[in-house]
């Protein structure tokens, strides 16, 4: 997707991701991988007498009407987990006014992954234009993690359109284990509420929308000439038309509405990462506002 110099840009962006993610974890902060993963992987263990201050929630009524004594099932937390990002690699990816909403998700994208296989958790990748243009199994080290990465920037689009329900159809087809699921997008796609409903039945799934501060407002520059990076259509536009901008004002929240009363309606943890801003700090509320997340 990139040219030759933003190759080199992002190699080295990421590069400087696992360096630094790599510090935060032997520095022993919490980050954003303990949020991630925290209370998801549980499997039975055993069952003991209830001790006062243990969850009621956890009592085994069979066993406690058998003996006529409080029994509670015991659960151990699983030491592995899996982890898989579904990034929209369509056309829209490339705007951006100073940094493309591409490298933003990228970066993004590097930082789960490399804080993941740092735990020695398995990371996996669906690519999505408007169908799935590569599915990498969940595996865990830091050579998948890399060569991960390198996929994502080398890969070359089929399509310039956009839509994540076969990308969720897929989730659903190929990962029978309960996984983590980060759904990354600007959401300039068909509605897939109903393949997000599906795949929330199954597994752990998050959304981080990315997008450019221009894609919000419409500068006063006088005329300029649009370009749909998805179907290519182009218009000419008089951005010193005050009815004009606000028009476009008002379609882009209505978009940001839209996808955020999606998220709300499935219980979906949503945050939104500007591209070229700080995107740790909005990570870290993610986490901690999911079910269950913690730092």
């Amino acid at each position: 997707m990139p040219d030759n110099d933003t190759y080199s840009d992002l190699v080295q962006k990421v590069k400087t991701i696992d360096i630094l993610t790599n510090a935060r974890v032997s520095g022993q902060q919490a980050g954003v991988h303990i949020s991630l993963f925290k209370g998801q992987g549980v499997e039975f263990s055993d069952i003991r007498e209830y001790i006062p201050g243990d969850d009621i929630r956890a009592i085994d009524w069979k066993i406690t009407a058998r003996y006529g004594i409080p029994y509670i099932k015991e659960f151990v937390e699983e030491r592995d987990h899996t982890l898989y990002l579904i990034a929209d690699i369509s056309g829209s990816g490339s705007f951006g006014h100073t940094v493309s909403k591409f490298s933003t998700l990228l970066s993004i994208l590097a930082t789960l992954a490399f804080s993941a296989v740092h735990y020695h958790d398995r990371v996996g990748l669906i690519l999505v234009s408007d169908c799935v243009e590569k599915f990498i199994p969940a595996r865990s080290g830091r050579n998948h993690v890399i060569n991960l990465i390198q996929t994502v920037i080398t890969h070359e689009p089929k399509s310039k359109h956009s839509d994540l329900r076969p990308a969720l159809s897929m989730i659903m087809q190929r990962i029978r284990r309960m996984s983590t699921v980060i759904l990354l997008s600007d959401f300039f796609t068909p509605d897939c509420s109903k393949e997000l409903s599906l795949v929330k039945k199954h597994h752990d799934i998050l959304s981080i929308r990315v997008s450019d501060p221009r894609e919000g407002e419409l500068p006063d520059v006088g005329l300029i000439e649009l370009e749909d990076a998805e179907t290519g259509e182009q218009l000419l536009v008089d951005t010193s038309d005050p009815v004009i901008r606000d028009s476009y004002k008002e379609a882009a929240e209505m978009h940001s509405q839209s996808v955020s009363h999606m998220m709300r309606k499935h219980r979906i943890p949503f945050v939104h990462v500007r591209s070229g801003d700080d995107f740790v700090p909005v990570l870290e509320h993610l986490m901690r506002t999911r079910p269950g997340g913690e730092l």
